[in-house]
């Protein structure tokens, strides 16, 4: 499939720019498993990569001009100066490989200019990190191309800083370093705070269960304010208990914590979320590393109710998907991603599989809601050359 994909987007380039791509590479979104707005509070989290990819065509330049061009966007090609580029100048899709740009020529990079044709398979709008596959997929195709050796991590961390400073978006750390260094059939325990990284086997498959992926059609921003305010409501908390980061908030002191944050009501809901989703994500890997593997799914209701509650950024849609999921005999549920829209996790039994997508369908149709997106997430490779 890969092959075939890679000679589609090949061909397409060399139409747009009348000569053959150095190359073409690929790089996944992600569905995270558990461990939901942990990231950017030092925390731990648990994506794995979807098969659905970000694939580039590229060639290198050295004429400071950086050309691009989506498959999926109807517009002609993108040109575009290299000293040009400045933080928060553009609000179109080319914000994302433009920025990747920016930020490795900030970081001392010697980027000289590229031409790039891009085409994703990965719903953009639906918490499946699409911007984070389309950053590191131009980051790894401009790694390899100038010959910078930089390491899966530091293409996240570059990619990272372009959506915070060129895009304009606070995201954390996760969905860049998913993309970048996730592997098959595993799913990755990250702790963002010294990026630390261990691959832990997540083959449902071969335990006769399987993951879907519930994409409620309800778009969701970053950019827009509310994940923001979640953001700064963490950092207040953090502020008002006196540590660097809620990561250190130990488990067994929130009730403590708490306390000590009195009547300031939205800050505790915070505070209770991140300090239990952390514990939430130890609880998942040490299951799933002694195979116990359906016992993680009341551990996912767990994260779904927090978000839902104390973070409070679910939505009708997203508690129609999991609770319908969970009364057809999902042996767990969540909403994943940032919020306000975007997608749930199933995880279920293989025989239930097909009951359970038509029950949550049905049930968004007698909702009146746009019809979902179901399709089972499979482990897949993190970012690759392709050819």
């Amino acid at each position: 499939m890969s092959e075939a994909v890679a000679q589609t987007v090949a061909s397409r380039f060399s139409e747009l720019y009348g000569a053959e791509p150095h190359g073409v590479w690929a790089a996944p979104g992600r569905v995270n498993l558990i461990g939901e707005h942990t990231d950017y509070n030092d925390g731990f989290v648990m994506p794995f990569a979807l098969p659905h990819t970000a694939v580039a065509a590229v060639a290198r330049r050295d004429d400071g001009i950086l050309r691009l061009h989506s498959a999926d966007v109807e517009s002609g090609v993108t040109e575009l100066r290299l000293d040009a580029l400045s933080p928060e100048s553009d609000k179109t899709w080319t914000a994302y490989p433009a920025g990747v740009v920016w930020a490795l020529r900030e970081a001392g990079h010697a980027i000289t200019g590229a031409d790039v044709h891009l085409s994703s398979t990965v719903p953009s709008g639906a918490g499946l990190s699409s911007s984070a596959a389309l950053e590191v997929v131009v980051a790894l195709a401009l790694n390899d191309l100038f010959s910078l050796g930089l390491r899966g991590w530091q293409l996240a961390r570059l990619c990272q800083r372009a959506e915070n400073v060129y895009v304009g978006a606070p995201v954390g750390i996760m969905d860049q370093t998913a993309s970048a260094c996730c592997e098959t059939g595993h799913a990755l325990f990250l702790d963002t705070r010294d990026l630390s990284q261990k691959q832990i086997p997540f083959d449902l498959a071969a335990e006769g269960m399987r993951l879907l992926v519930v994409d409620t059609q309800v778009k969701h921003s970053h950019s827009e304010g509310e994940y923001g305010k979640r953001r700064a409501g963490c950092e207040k908390g953090a502020a008002l208990l006196g540590v660097d980061a809620l990561r250190d908030i130990p488990y067994a002191d929130l009730d403590a914590a708490l306390a000590r944050l009195g009547d300031e009501e939205e800050v505790r809901r915070l505070v209770r979320h991140i300090v239990t989703e952390n514990a939430r994500v130890e609880r998942v890997v040490s299951l799933l590393e002694s195979g116990e593997t359906r016992a993680i799914g009341p551990v996912l209701i767990e994260g779904h109710a927090s978000l839902r509650d104390d973070f409070r950024i679910s939505c009708p849609e997203l508690d129609l998907a999991v609770d319908t999921a969970l009364a057809s005999g999902a042996l767990g549920a969540r909403m994943t991603g940032g919020g306000f829209g975007g997608s749930a996790i199933v995880l279920a039994e293989e025989q239930d599989v097909d009951a359970i997508t038509k029950t949550v369908t049905e049930a968004f149709a007698s909702a009146g809601f746009t019809t979902p997106r179901v399709f089972e997430a499979v482990p897949s490779p993190g970012a690759r050359r392709l050819h």
